[in-house]
């Protein structure tokens, strides 16, 4: 085979608030790669097949001396996130042709590695579409499964709010535990899914009376944060005694900064709540195998719905969504 383009998707610049497509990133054609020759030398070769967009992604656009949890993009060298690949082609006794993998890797077409790393093969006996493993079966669900079954403690009965709750997984979880569910979310279209996923309660956090609506159901037992803000400083207030409070982000803040206080903290001590922060590769030791086993049959047979939304071609990589955004590279 002739070289053919090994299309990247770059980072070009520190956006001030919002990313701008094509600015941003932008999309690069320069590099060539031959699939066929390249020399592996005691490697692997990866063709990309889905990759993942997700908000944690954007705390990674910044200047590269303020320290994070996840280190910055680097200017003009590819972005990288959550990928499904194929290897093409393996020196390597750890995979070989054929395998899928899931892991951390550079959004281009494809990839050349000495090391397995923090990679995992992806058996898919359910035969599911691969970005199924970015989705429900990847990260996010990962996030959601991994810190309910860690920090919620759940009783039957009890109330849970749901922020952002168009990540519907969270929400199917409490449902299958016995909770009852408040969920919100910011369009019509994401809370007619949360309708139909079982949610008991659901509003667009735009419109009406937070604080009311909260404190119509009773209070809440249970608070999944994937906001902050002016969200978390209602669900502090309505909180009930010993409430639990699950910190998976606050995305209210990632382009505009947190410039808002939180009025409600006192809350904390006077109710004596517990409030979990959590970033999920620090669970997956603990619940990396159980997650494998459980959730894929599940979300074959249809018992855990999910959505994704999926746009085809790396040079797509920009900006999202209507459900799990992804972005199709490659057909397997």
């Amino acid at each position: 085979m002739a070289p053919i383009i090994n299309g990247r998707i770059l980072f070009n610049e520190i956006p001030k608030e919002y990313p701008e497509p094509g600015k941003t990133v932008v999309y690069d054609a320069s590099e060539k790669i031959d699939p066929d020759t390249v020399p592996l030398n005691g490697g692997f070769l990866l063709k990309t097949v889905d990759v993942s967009i997700d908000p944690y992604m954007r705390g990674r656009m910044r200047d590269p001396g303020i320290t994070s949890y996840v280190p910055a993009f680097q200017i003009g060298k590819p972005i990288d996130g959550y990928v499904i690949a194929k290897v093409i082609r393996s020196e390597n006794p750890e995979v070989k042709a054929g395998d899928h993998l899931f892991g951390g890797l550079p959004y281009q077409h494809y990839t050349l590695l000495k090391d397995f790393g923090d990679l995992r093969v992806i058996e898919n006996k359910e035969n599911l579409a691969w970005f199924t493993y970015l989705g429900v079966l990847g990260m996010p669900g990962k996030t959601a499964y991994m810190a309910w079954k860690e920090y919620s403690q759940a009783k039957k009965g009890e109330t849970v709010f749901v922020s952002a709750g168009a990540g519907p997984l969270v929400i199917q979880l409490t449902k299958m535990d016995g909770l009852r569910t408040i969920g919100t979310a910011g369009s019509k279209e994401k809370l007619k899914f949360l309708e139909e996923i079982g949610t008991d309660i659901s509003f667009n956090y735009k419109d009406g009376d937070i604080s009311k609506i909260l404190r119509d159901q009773g209070g809440i037992d249970i608070y999944w944060d994937n906001v902050g803000g002016d969200l978390l400083d209602k669900a502090l207030e309505a909180s009930k005694l010993y409430g639990r409070f699950i910190e998976c982000g606050m995305i209210s803040g990632y382009n505009t900064g947190y410039n808002k206080p939180i009025l409600n903290l006192f809350q904390i001590f006077s109710r004596s709540l517990t409030m979990h922060g959590f970033i999920v590769n620090r669970l997956e030791p603990k619940y990396n195998d159980e997650f494998y086993k459980v959730m894929p049959p599940l979300v074959a047979t249809g018992k855990i719905r999910h959505k994704e939304d999926v746009t085809r071609g790396v040079e797509k990589v920009e900006g999202w969504n209507n459900g799990k955004a992804v972005v199709h590279v490659a057909d397997d």
